[in-house]
Order: C-alpha cells, then sequence, then structure tokens
C-alpha cells in the first residue's frame, strides 16, 4: 500500500477508536457502577496485551527494577487518572470527555514547567487557560445537575494532571530491555488491582446489570481502545512524532461528532465555540514545543 495512503488510514482509525473512548465509556456506565466498568477493562486490556507481549512474542519478563517503575506508572496513569476519570463521566457529557482527553499535550506541558524545573512560559499558562475557559464554554449550558455537573468538571480536570504525571514519569525513565506492548500489559494489570480494592468496598450488587450495554462500552475500550488505539498511536509518532501530533486537533471533532451520533450529545454555539477555544489552546501548546525543541 502507498506509504503516504497508509499513513492517513493509520492516522485516522486512531482519531476514530481514540474520540470513541469517552462515548463507550458513557455507554459501558448506563448499567454499572465507575470503578467495575474500568477494573473490567482494565482486567481485559492487560491479559490481552501480555499474552500477545508473553505468550506469542516471547517478550521478557520485567525485572524487579522495572516492575516498581511499572507499578508506579500504573499508579499514575491507570489507577489514578483513568479511576477518577471514570468517576468524573458518570457526571459530564461525553463530548467534554473527548474535549479534554484530547486536550492532555497542554496539561503535560504545563506540568512540565513544575517537575522537569522548567521556567513558565506565556504560550503554555495561555494554552491552559483557553483549553479550561472552552471546557466551561461546552459546558456552560448544561450545568443542569444531570448532563454536567461542577463537581463532574473539577475530577475531569483534576485527573488530567495525574494523567501529565505518569507521561513524565514515563519519558523520564529508561525502558530499552522492554517492549512497549509489555510496559502497557504491566502497568495496566497492576494500575487495575490497585483499583481493585476500592472497587470492592464501594461496590452495590444492585448497581450493576452486566447486560448488552456493559459489555459493549466495556470491551471496546479494553480492546480497541486500551490495546488498538495505543498500538496505532506508537505506529504514528515512530513514523513521524510532530505530524502523528497534528492527529490530535481531529480529536475533539471526532469525539463530538460520534456522542451526538450514539449517545445524542446536544451540539449548539456552545459546543463549537468550545471546540474552538480547546483547538487554540493545543495549536498554542504544540507551538510552544516546536519552538523549543531547537534549544534542548
Amino acid at each position: 500500500m502507498n506509504t503516504k495512503i497508509s499513513w492517513l488510514l493509520t492516522g485516522l482509525l486512531f482519531t476514530i477508536l481514540w474520540s470513541s473512548a469517552a462515548t463507550a465509556t458513557k455507554i459501558a456506565l448506563l448499567d454499572a457502577q465507575p470503578l467495575v466498568v474500568a477494573v473490567c477493562r482494565f482486567g481485559i486490556a492487560a491479559l490481552l496485551m501480555l499474552f500477545i507481549a508473553h505468550g506469542i512474542l516471547r517478550q521478557k519478563l520485567p525485572n524487579r527494577i522495572e516492575l516498581k517503575q511499572l507499578a508506579i506508572y500504573g499508579l499514575l496513569n491507570i489507577t489514578i487518572y483513568l479511576g477518577i476519570y471514570v468517576i468524573a463521566m458518570k457526571e459530564v457529557t461525553a463530548s467534554i470527555g473527548a474535549l479534554t482527553i484530547a486536550a492532555s499535550p497542554v496539561f503535560i506541558s504545563f506540568l512540565s514547567v513544575f517537575v522537569l524545573k522548567k521556567p513558565i512560559s506565556v504560550q503554555v499558562l495561555l494554552a491552559l487557560l483557553i483549553c479550561l475557559f472552552g471546557f466551561v464554554v461546552v459546558a456552560w449550558p448544561l450545568f443542569d445537575g444531570v448532563s454536567v455537573t461542577v463537581k463532574g468538571l473539577i475530577l475531569l480536570v483534576s485527573c488530567m494532571f495525574s494523567y501529565s504525571a505518569g507521561t513524565i514519569y514515563f519519558s523520564s525513565k529508561k525502558w530499552d530491555r522492554l517492549h512497549l506492548l509489555t510496559i502497557n500489559g504491566w502497568q495496566t494489570l497492576l494500575g487495575g488491582i490497585f483499583l481493585f480494592p476500592i472497587m470492592l468496598i464501594t461496590y452495590k450488587s444492585g448497581a450493576n446489570h452486566f447486560d448488552k450495554n456493559f459489555w459493549i462500552g466495556t470491551i471496546w475500550l479494553a480492546t480497541l481502545v486500551s490495546v488498538g488505539a495505543v498500538w496505532l498511536w506508537l505506529k504514528l509518532i515512530k513514523e513521524d512524532a510532530v505530524k502523528a501530533g497534528l492527529w490530535l486537533f481531529l480529536c475533539p471533532i471526532f469525539g463530538i461528532i460520534i456522542a451526538a451520533i450514539l449517545v445524542k450529545d446536544r451540539i449548539s454555539w456552545h459546543t463549537f465555540a468550545g471546540v474552538a477555544l480547546v483547538l487554540s489552546g493545543l495549536a498554542l501548546s504544540q507551538y510552544e514545543k516546536r519552538t523549543e525543541t531547537p534549544m534542548e
């Protein structure tokens, strides 16, 4: 297949799958508690990835030091980030969830200022403020106590800082000995194990009906998002990291379209204005990265 066509198809498929995560989560949450959905998702995804990594590809098992690193990464990236994210999604729309995921590079740029001790720039601070304002604009007409709550929006924004911390932690460690599928499988498994006791404590049998909605949403998240979309993303950044980042600009648009079609999210001028703001913040963040690269 032509290289350009292959690149376009890979990027388009990644965008659709990555953008579908918020809607799939909302579908799974129709008849189940958030942490039940999360633990089942992580369990299925981890077992699938580890089976492929160790059972089929015969990749090396992590050693004790690597397991410690994977545990920390899983705690930040799975237990805290996705644990809080799935709880927040109970109280916000799929559209807002999709917007937040798409804006993750902005949060990473902002948090790296503190973790990596870089001086804060006007671009990074402005990008974060623009994105936050964009979330509020989209959510404003939905603050009716049902579609969107202040608590849900705060949880959603807060969990992005844990995701950013996990990304920065991952980039600061050496993983040369381990296959990427091994890393993702183990951090998902360990993160899910850390979340399991909390799920048991909060479990309410009457709130969970393992029906069609639960299994469609959960299996979609476990296979096509946790495994499929991540693999496609790694494929894209391996070919061209800068060009790969451009696909993130399509994620808010696809996410809102998918949410409108499948879970009937409302679209208004607030939606378009909020998306424009988030995209502007993301563009400003990407510009900041490009201008800093030659100096590093």
